[in-house]
């Protein structure tokens, strides 16, 4: 963050390049560019204002948080008509965090320590949500592809699952936080924010939203113009480009904790913030896109559904013993790799 402050400028350019119709291709990634310095800058504030709680609060906070950017990116592209691209950055802020950027933790983590270890029963209620949340996704793609209901009835049952995964997203937070507090770690080991420090995180909170919703405003307009350039498809420009911007947030501050040895945090932000784009962003997004002519639905392409089940099941088996080493992180890093590169040939 020491030196980041200079990628301030590219959020000024890229409205003035949008404004002054100067090429799409540089307009989009100088919005991509800024919006990974304001997903980070959010990540400083939201660590700082979750010092006072422990692991599990912390890392719930964070991850809410720090997935302001990719509800707000989903938002403005529901409302530009760009649903395809939208239910695409959701995937891909999935893929991210689960493979992404929880390989990266590991991988830093383990460069420093040997062996790190973490709750294995927050990291198996994570992967069980998780399973929950891929079935909701499998669930309206199987009925499309098989052709067995209209458009308006695909509407309805993603409207409907959206609602069952908010229910479960909320009973989540009751199991971790009231019912079951006990099983999860609560003490914090960082020194609590306390006067301008947290004044400043505030303030800082606060002009990131703002800024991350005028990048996103730009990023989207001239999405179209920029995959046609580069011959991308609108699937790969979601999953890929526009989720890693949008999660930069989860990378630098999962990958700070890590190598920092605070693995129950750092586990907790990547997962969190995974079940949170599932059970939480992609249902209110749903539910709020009823405001504009064209609702967003839960229709997703079996490429999709098929790379979100299977890095479910690799961070479910490499979660499952507790303990991380950088190996596991690399094989979380690779699979990440493969998936990438499988969209971007997918078109």
């Amino acid at each position: 963050m020491k030196y980041g402050a200079v990628l301030l400028v590219f959020l000024p350019a890229a409205a003035a390049s949008l404004y002054l119709g100067g090429p799409p291709v540089f307009t989009f990634f100088a919005a991509a560019v800024a919006l990974v310095y304001l997903a980070a800058a959010m990540g400083w504030a939201t660590e700082v204002l979750a010092s006072r709680a422990g692991p599990t609060v912390g890392g719930l906070l964070n991850a809410t948080l720090g997935n302001a950017a990719e509800f707000i990116i989903a938002l403005v592209g529901v409302r530009a008509g760009l649903t395809v691209v939208v239910k695409a950055s959701l995937t891909g802020s999935i893929l991210g965090n689960s493979l992404l950027v929880l390989g990266a933790a590991f991988v830093a983590g383990g460069l420093r320590h040997k062996e790190q270890k973490f709750n294995p029963r927050a990291a198996s209620m994570g992967a069980t949500l998780m399973v929950v949340a891929v079935s909701a996704l499998l669930m309206p793609s199987l009925l499309h592809f098989v052709g067995r209901a209209g458009e308006i009835s695909e509407h309805r049952l993603s409207l409907a699952i959206s609602i069952v995964l908010l229910v479960a997203y909320g009973a989540s937070i009751v199991f971790s936080l009231v019912t079951h507090r006990h099983a999860f770690p609560h003490h914090s080991d960082a020194p609590p924010a306390r006067g301008k420090r947290f004044f400043w995180a505030v303030a800082i909170l606060v002009l990131t939203t703002a800024g991350i919703v005028a990048a996103a405003e730009i990023l989207v307009s001239v999405i179209e113009a920029t995959a046609h350039t580069f011959g991308w498809g609108e699937v790969f420009i979601g999953v890929v480009v526009v989720a890693i911007a949008g999660n930069a947030a989860e990378h630098f501050a999962a990958v700070l904790v890590a190598w920092r040895n605070r693995m129950d945090l750092a586990l907790t932000i990547t997962q969190g913030s995974s079940m949170q784009i599932a059970l939480l962003v992609a249902p209110l997004v749903v539910i709020i896109s009823y405001v504009w002519p064209e609702p967003l639905d839960l229709i997703f392409t079996p490429l999709e559904v098929a790379a979100v089940a299977l890095s479910m099941l690799i961070v479910s088996l490499i979660t499952a013993d507790g303990e991380s080493n950088w190996f596991e992180g690399l094989l979380l890093l690779a699979l990440y790799a493969i998936i990438a590169v499988t969209f971007f040939f997918a078109g």
